[in-house]
C-alpha cells in the first residue's frame, strides 16, 4: 500500500489486493462487502445504506469503544461498473470538514487489482493527514476481507 500527498488538499492511496477488479469495486458497490471492511482498527461498521447508482445517496456508521459512534454519508457522482466510482464525502456528526469528493478506480493485471483512493479538498494539512491512518487502517481490513472472499469464491 502506498500513500502520498498530491498537493496540500489531496490525499491519495493506492493499495494492492490479489483479487478481481470487479470483486474489489464490489467492495464499495454492495452493502454487505461495505460493513465488513469499513472503519479503522477497533471501529465496527455497524451500519451502511447504499442507493448505488448516480444521483444515489450513500451513509454509513461505525463505532468505537474510544471514539463512540461516527457517521458519513454522501452522493454517488459518477460509476463506471467494475473500474470507476466517484462520490462525495461528508461527515455527519460535528466534524467541521467540508465535504470531499471520492475518486476510486480499479485497474486489474495478472490478477491482482490496483485500488486508487483518490480524495479532495480538505481544508489544511492537518485534517487531510488526519484521514491517513484511518482510510490506510480500513483498506487493511478491506484487503483481508477481500482477498479471503476471492479464495472462497475460487473453492
Amino acid at each position: 500500500m502506498a500513500s502520498r500527498a498530491v498537493a496540500d488538499d489531496e490525499l491519495l492511496i493506492e493499495t494492492t489486493f490479489a483479487a478481481p477488479a470487479r470483486l474489489v469495486f464490489d467492495m464499495w458497490a454492495e452493502r454487505r462487502h461495505f460493513m465488513n471492511w469499513l472503519g479503522p482498527v477497533g471501529f465496527t461498521c455497524t451500519q451502511a445504506d447504499l442507493d448505488f447508482q448516480v444521483g444515489g445517496d450513500w451513509s454509513a456508521a461505525m463505532v468505537s469503544d474510544q471514539y463512540g459512534e461516527s457517521r458519513m454519508g454522501g452522493r454517488y457522482l459518477e460509476i463506471e461498473p467494475g473500474r470507476r466510482i466517484v462520490m462525495t464525502f461528508k461527515w455527519l456528526d460535528s466534524d467541521p470538514d467540508p465535504e470531499t469528493v471520492i475518486t476510486l478506480t480499479f485497474t486489474e493485471a495478472d490478477g491482482r487489482t490496483v485500488q486508487s483512493f483518490h480524495q479532495t479538498p480538505f481544508d489544511d494539512v492537518a485534517r487531510r493527514d488526519s484521514h491517513v491512518g484511518g482510510w490506510t487502517e480500513a483498506f487493511e481490513s478491506e484487503r483481508t476481507y477481500v482477498e479471503t472472499t476471492a479464495r472462497e469464491l475460487a473453492r
